[in-house]
């Protein structure tokens, strides 16, 4: 069954994740993420222009402006793309929602990349790579003289909220998590935003974690857990100052539940360690990661979160706060139950597939976290073809954990190869 979108769906609701993100958006959360695409030649930016124009046709639900409700926050149809802009600023704060009609998305370029910077308002990584690989094709297609794809039919439910359809209200809360290690680094300039990235073979990864009988992602997460134990021991910090280290890893839900949306699908698990019990052994680190996603990756537990997260906005006296009052209240409510709940966290959007000819333009793709200051050190990866690109996004300028990770990766035989803005 196909499905078409109706020409009188002129706005439409922000689904139950994004609803949080304009009311947190600031000059440090700017709730954008970016997807770049590394090419083996210097962009054309007429071709891009174009390529963003036609891709917006195949998939209006991302050419919107938000606008202000008397309760909520709403997205509203419009006609046209938005311009393609020359990069000049620090990732990931091309958007500014608090402005006056705010587009969710930006189109960027410098030189051989191409950046979208996607704010988690409207999409997730996943839903925001198919709109990326629209405007790559469209791209592909204009540098080599073909007719742009500038209608497709779009798949029943792929501009759905996938929350509201798999929110079964009679399932208990999961549990609460306690809170989290924090970095005490000092936070750089306002809109300042520091990126570092290593850049090393996928092949050379999946071996690594196959000496410990695991997978690429839970390997990482095993040394990203190591790093802080690492940092948290070699600090002179007391036992108060120590609380659990907690590690924020987004699920994509459309692995576990019959959806197609190009919208936000996705909930936070957050497996941890306690370095307060003693100093835990890489096997033992792995351990409690294989028993917690044992525990947590499967759709009994994951429609626990999916029922948190959406049963608060069903509430009456939700509901009826007017939007200026959410716009004071839900940054706090945000930081003491969301980010303080978080040391740092990790996100995997997996290996990413181009079909012939598209994928011949492609170098590697990169992927940037959102900057927060709750979470003042994040970490993404993406892989595309036998290149693995891992990110730290930061708002400090203190790189201890950068480099204890990636000295890490270093020490199991990985070539790495580093880029940075700083």
């Amino acid at each position: 069954m196909r499905y078409k979108r109706k020409k009188s769906d002129s706005w439409f609701k922000l689904d139950n994740a994004g609803k949080l993100y304009p009311s947190i958006a600031s000059s440090r959360v700017s709730t954008t993420f970016r997807i770049t695409a590394v090419l083996k030649e210097t962009v054309h930016a007429g071709h891009l222009q174009l390529a963003l124009d036609a891709a917006c046709k195949c998939y209006p639900v991302f050419n919107v402006r938000l606008r202000r409700g008397l309760f909520w926050y709403y997205f509203e149809n419009v006609n046209e793309a938005p311009k393609v802009l020359n990069e000049r600023y620090f990732p990931c704060n091309s958007i500014r929602l608090r402005h006056s009609h705010a587009m969710p998305f930006s189109l960027l370029y410098y030189k051989k990349r191409i950046h979208l910077e996607m704010s988690h308002a409207i999409s997730d990584g996943a839903g925001a790579m198919v709109f990326f690989k629209c405007i790559l094709k469209n791209y592909y297609r204009l540098s080599h003289h073909m007719t742009p794809i500038r209608k497709i039919q779009l798949v029943e439910g792929q501009d759905e909220d996938a929350f509201e359809k798999y929110y079964q209200p009679k399932l208990p809360n999961p549990r609460k998590v306690s809170r989290a290690f924090h970095f005490p680094f000092k936070l750089i300039e306002k809109g300042e935003y520091r990126i570092t990235t290593g850049l090393f073979s996928y092949d050379g990864l999946k071996g690594c974690a196959a000496k410990y009988d695991t997978s690429p992602t839970k390997f990482l997460l095993m040394l990203l857990f190591e790093t802080i134990q690492d940092y948290i021991e070699s600090s002179n910090l007391s036992m108060r100052e120590i609380t659990p280290i907690i590690i924020n890893m987004p699920v994509d839900l459309r692995g576990y539940y019959d959806s197609v949306t190009v919208r936000n699908f996705f909930i936070s698990l957050t497996p941890q360690i306690d370095v307060r019990l003693g100093h835990y052994t890489r096997e033992e680190i792995l351990r409690e990661i294989d028993h917690y996603l044992a525990l947590n990756l499967n759709t009994k537990h994951l429609s626990q979160y999916i029922r948190r997260n959406f049963r608060n906005e069903l509430f009456w006296h939700v509901r009826v706060i007017p939007l200026f009052i959410k716009n004071a209240i839900i940054p706090i409510v945000y930081n003491y139950y969301g980010e303080s709940s978080y040391t740092t966290s990790l996100s995997n959007i997996g290996s990413v597939k181009m079909e012939a000819p598209y994928d011949t333009m492609i170098e590697h793709l990169e992927l940037l976290p959102p900057p927060s200051e709750g979470n003042i050190i994040k970490a993404t990866m993406i892989s595309y073809k036998d290149i693995t690109a891992l990110s730290f996004g930061s708002l400090t300028e203190d790189r201890t954990i950068e480099r204890l990770f990636f000295r890490k990766l270093r020490e199991e035989g990985l070539h790495i190869k580093m880029e940075t803005n700083y």
